[in-house]
């Protein structure tokens, strides 16, 4: 029998991301920081910062920074809260883009493509909101109850369910010929 003790966690958390790759692991080692001192469990933390750090870098690539500045320059938001059910909330807001955020469907070599089906994966929900600004916000409900001890056992899913995906390309593929020369 497991003992979770139940622990205040912050509210919500709000910051401004650089509009690039220098300000997410800035914002990794926030919400690392406030989620465990707040006893959320550490597979949970853990996910969180997977999904930040997926939703960060798709902002940056494929959105606009907010407000009227130009691309490259100023931020997106991040936020993260638990809400009155326990459930860990993570969003990440940009100035919007030329397209709609969307799972892809990468080849196996493709270098990019799989961080919306890596969420996908890891979270119980998430979706697209969009404002009269055009602010586009991209949420995720990370898990259902940031103090679950079992929360671990979900990710031994995973890597099962993203290599099921991959799977119809390598269906026609022998890879044990490929190595038999090497033994």
């Amino acid at each position: 029998m497991a003992l979770v003790v139940a622990q205040e966690v912050p509210t919500s958390s709000c910051m401004a991301v650089p509009h690039g790759p220098a300000g997410v692991g800035d914002a990794r080692r926030r919400m690392r920081a406030q989620l465990r001192g707040g006893g959320v469990s550490d597979a949970v933390v853990d996910d969180a910062v997977l999904i930040l750090s997926e939703l960060l870098s798709n902002a940056c690539k494929h959105g606009r920074p907010l407000g009227d500045t130009a691309v490259g320059d100023g931020d997106v938001r991040a936020a993260w809260r638990v809400d009155t059910r326990g459930r860990l909330i993570v969003e990440v807001t940009d100035g919007g883009g030329p397209t709609r955020p969307a799972p892809a469907t990468p080849s196996v070599t493709a270098h990019g493509g799989r961080g919306l089906n890596i969420i996908t994966a890891l979270a119980d929900d998430w979706g697209v909101r969009d404002d009269v600004r055009g602010e586009v916000t991209v949420w995720v409900v990370v898990h259902g109850d940031v103090h679950d001890p079992d929360a671990r056992c979900r990710r031994d899913h995973v890597a099962a369910a993203l290599t099921a995906s991959a799977l119809p390309e390598l269906a026609g593929l022998d890879l044990a010929e490929a190595f038999e020369d090497m033994a």
